[in-house]
């Protein structure tokens, strides 16, 4: 897939203000400071597209990007850890799920794993909601360039282990780098694969 387009539409707080489900939407989540906006701007190949900042918890909205004006990017609000109150972080956790369980046109959740830790608690019940919603995700593991090649398929390995201990099928993952572009080609085409299933069941039902 070639990024041809990629302009930002809108932030709000509400599904029902987000634009109309009619395209196929991928949303971007993670723990805060996972490199989430980094990864989104490799994606696309635009530099700013996607605020980031050094500061955990920077992003507070549901943010919306048209690609290709084929389908849309959601950067959805970090979870876990952010410099913010309590009743601000019980807000965004009431926006996320509301917008996870009724967002019809939602085709795949990233869920964002920093590559070099092991497995934390809140990530796995993260995932866990979504198996029990019936909501479709994947995983994206990320810094991968932070450590050696080894390292990160060692955690990598331990991680899947680690979900194998509850899921009896795993979910795919995909092992990336916004420094050096990794995993880039392998997530565009997951997309457009997925694009091209809605496509034809659309057609054919």
């Amino acid at each position: 897939m070639i990024i041809r387009d990629a302009e930002f539409l809108m932030s709000n707080t509400r599904v029902d203000q987000c634009p109309a489900p009619t395209l196929p939407e991928y949303a971007f989540i993670g723990r805060s400071n996972v490199g989430k906006s980094s990864l989104i701007n490799m994606l696309t190949e635009r530099k700013g597209l996607a605020k980031t900042s050094s500061l955990p918890g920077k992003t507070q909205l549901i943010n919306h990007f048209l690609i290709n004006k084929h389908w849309y990017l959601v950067d959805l609000p970090g979870y876990g850890y952010a410099k913010t109150s309590k009743v601000n972080r019980v807000a965004w956790s009431r926006m996320i799920n509301f917008y996870l369980r009724q967002r019809e046109n939602l085709a795949c959740v990233f869920v964002l794993i920093d590559s070099r830790h092991p497995a934390q608690a809140v990530d796995l019940e993260f995932m866990e909601m979504l198996g029990t919603e019936g909501i479709p995700f994947v995983i994206a593991f990320t810094k991968a360039d932070k450590q050696s090649g080894s390292r990160t398929h060692q955690q990598v390995t331990d991680y899947m282990k680690k979900m194998g201990e509850q899921w009896e099928e795993l979910p795919r993952y995909f092992i990336t780098s916004a420094e050096e572009k990794t995993g880039r080609d392998e997530i565009l085409a997951f997309i457009t694969d997925v694009n091209q299933q809605l496509a034809e069941a659309q057609q054919s039902s």
